[in-house]
Order: C-alpha cells, then structure tokens, then sequence
C-alpha cells in the first residue's frame, strides 16, 4: 500500500487513543516526522483541536476524516489535457536523481496511447547521458526526437523541436531540461532562456506548461526543490516519481498548501506503463491509513 509505514502509524493513532493533549502532542510529532512540516503541521492540530473543542468529540477515531478534509483542501489532481490541432510544449524540470528522463518517455507512451502525436526534445545537453538516454527511449518507443551534440544550447534545440512539430503536425513537445549545473543561478538561467524560447515561438499560452519532477522520498528536499523552480519559471504542476516506495508523502501536501500546485501524474516502477494520473483519494486514503 502506497505510503504504508506512515499510512499505519498515523491509522494506529487515530484508533487505539482517547483524545486529550497526549494525543495532539504524539499527532503532531507524527506529522512532522512525515515531511508535513511544523507550519502546516500547527495549522492542522490546531484546526482538529478547535473541532475537537466545539463538537464535543472524544474519540480520536472520529477526527481522522476530519484531518482527510483538512488536507483535501491543499491536494489537487491536474487534469487538463493538451489540446488537440494544436502545438502544445510540457517543459520537464526537476533535479538529476528524479527520474525524470524516465518521466519523459513514460508520459511520451501515455500520451501517444491517448491518440496524441508526440515529439521528444533532449534539452539536458549539459549531462550527456541524458541525451542518449532520451535517445533510447524514443528509439524504443518509436518517437520522433530532436537533439543536439553534449553542450549544444539547450535554447536551440528546444526552438528546432518546435519548428520541427509545426512542419510534421505534432500535437506535443515533451522538453526535457538540465537539472544540474555548476550552481543554480547558471541552472535557472538556461531554464529561463528556453522559457523564453518557448513563448517567442507563437506556442498560445493555454498550451505551454511547465511540470517540475519530484522523488517521493525526499521530503523537505521536494520542497525546497519546487520554490527554487518555480522561483525561475512559473510551474504548473507536479510529477511524483518513485510513488510506490516507502515515502511519507507530507512533502506532496506541503507544496500543495505553499504553492497550490497541482499533481499531474504518478510514477510507480521503471516500466513505460507504470504511470497513473493522480488520484487525490487514493493518495489521502493511504497518507491517512484509511481503507486499509
């Protein structure tokens, strides 16, 4: 079950107590452990007690869908889809380690499955890796790509995919983008620089997006992570990697109450096909231990 191990803990707790500031204090602990942060963590207990207070509740039980539509209300799914007859571009951001080039190809099959023409762009060109390694994909997936040599500006490759999916009628560009540079203010540039790149080549504003990959597991790191992003470029929203693991996923709620950013998918495995698009319940259902 997706996030088990904090899923049962905090399940254990809302079952087996009584409430009375014992049962705050332990709530609150536990939600920190689970990446919620001490801010949004005070936020929460504080709401629960204050129900708690007024409704006369005494079983902890009775507050754990309570904290489910506390937290409901900083959790959204992103379900716009990219519109056909025209060019739309995803940028792909996130740091290496993500997944993110595996991202890529996983929503390149996805995409393609639901009839869309989809045309890959290899603009990590400071990794070298990272070109090949989308090159593999696409060759494997049987996709168009565009790229250049290692140390190519990303800028023009990312111009040459667009000028390549105007003339063959492509439905979407999925960008791929550096996610390590030797400091963070060349980073953000070049990813500034390919932004501009984007709105400069008449790609209508609906249909350009910018998705920011995040590990499952980093907690505080994922958030960190989306502040200096889209600090740099505006996101649109979130693509969780390594969703299946044992993450507590108090991060995902945290972004969600800071920026209100959006989950667009879920990925699960290394396989093409081990993507979803996100499932609010699903995800509460299991950081809450319910339905288990």
């Amino acid at each position: 079950m997706l996030f088990k191990r904090f899923g049962e803990k905090l399940k254990n707790l809302f079952t087996s107590r009584k409430i009375d500031d014992g049962f705050f204090d332990e709530l609150e602990d536990t939600l920190i452990e689970g990446d919620l942060g001490a801010r949004l963590t005070d936020e929460i207990v504080t709401e629960l007690r204050e129900i708690a207070r007024r409704e006369k509740i005494t079983e902890a039980s009775e507050l754990q869908n309570r904290m489910k539509q506390i937290l409901s209300g900083y959790i959204q799914s992103y379900d716009q889809r990219p519109e056909k007859g025209k060019l739309n571009v995803y940028m792909i951001l996130g740091v290496n380690g993500v997944g993110k080039t595996t991202s890529i190809a996983k929503m390149a099959k996805w995409y393609s499955g639901k009839g869309y023409k989809v045309l890959l762009a290899a603009g990590d060109t400071f990794r070298a890796a990272a070109v090949d390694q989308l090159d593999i994909h696409a060759e494997r997936l049987g996709m168009r790509i565009v790229k250049q040599q290692m140390g190519s500006d990303p800028g023009a490759v990312i111009y040459d995919a667009i000028s390549s999916a105007y003339a063959q009628g492509d439905d979407l560009i999925l960008a791929d983008t550096a996610g390590r540079m030797h400091n963070k203010e060349n980073l953000m540039k070049e990813l500034q620089k390919m932004d501009k790149v984007i709105r400069a080549r008449g790609v209508e504003e609906g249909c350009y997006k910018k998705f920011l990959v995040i590990d499952a597991t980093t907690g505080q790191n994922g958030v960190s992570q989306t502040l200096l992003f889209n600090e740099a470029v505006k996101l649109d929203g979130i693509i969780l990697t390594k969703y299946d693991s044992a993450a507590k996923g108090g991060a995902l709620v945290q972004i969600g109450r800071t920026l209100g950013l959006p989950v667009l998918f879920v990925c699960t495995g290394e396989k093409y096909d081990d993507i979803k698009p996100f499932d609010k319940d699903e995800f509460l259902n299991a950081l809450m231990g319910l339905n288990e």
